[in-house]
């Protein structure tokens, strides 16, 4: 195959590059792989579309021409857009890299969380166990039991 050579982050090996579908070799496609099946809707599948929604005369027949050609230049822009992500990824300095994963990972701990005393209607919570003695003058406490008990 004729073109410019491969650069060392294209995806696929020149070899490869005969076994992939038509509809790929055409766009020019290097970082996004359409299998046959995704293809064949890529291009056969939309020309359908187009063509049943020309026969309901909800589009023009140019939208027999027009909506494949949509379709292939969205792909191609997909594929512009892999691309420059690939390659800004491709700068980034390894330990900037590094950084990024300390940062990322994952913190395993216990997390001590304080006791708000707030009262929700119609429930309520008490930080003492069910026996344990109250003190006389806590007037909280007396209800709580009478409502437990």
């Amino acid at each position: 195959m004729s073109g410019p050579p491969r650069t060392a982050w294209a995806t696929l090996p020149a070899d490869e590059e005969q076994y992939r579908p038509l509809y790929a070799r055409v766009l020019g496609l290097r970082f996004v792989n359409p299998g046959g099946v995704l293809c064949f809707l890529f291009f056969e599948g939309v020309v359908a579309l187009a063509v049943l929604l020309a026969l309901a005369e909800l589009v023009s027949w140019w939208a027999v021409l027009i909506l494949p050609a949509a379709v292939a230049v969205m792909v191609k822009l997909n594929d512009v857009v892999a691309a420059v992500v690939v390659r800004s990824a491709a700068l980034v300095p390894e330990q900037e890299r590094d950084r990024f994963r300390r940062q990322m990972e994952p913190v395993i701990g216990r997390a001590r969380v304080e006791w708000i005393t707030h009262s929700v209607p119609g429930l309520v919570v008490s930080a003492e166990p069910l026996g344990s003695p109250a003190r006389p003058d806590d007037p909280e406490a007396g209800r709580a039991r009478r409502e437990l008990g």
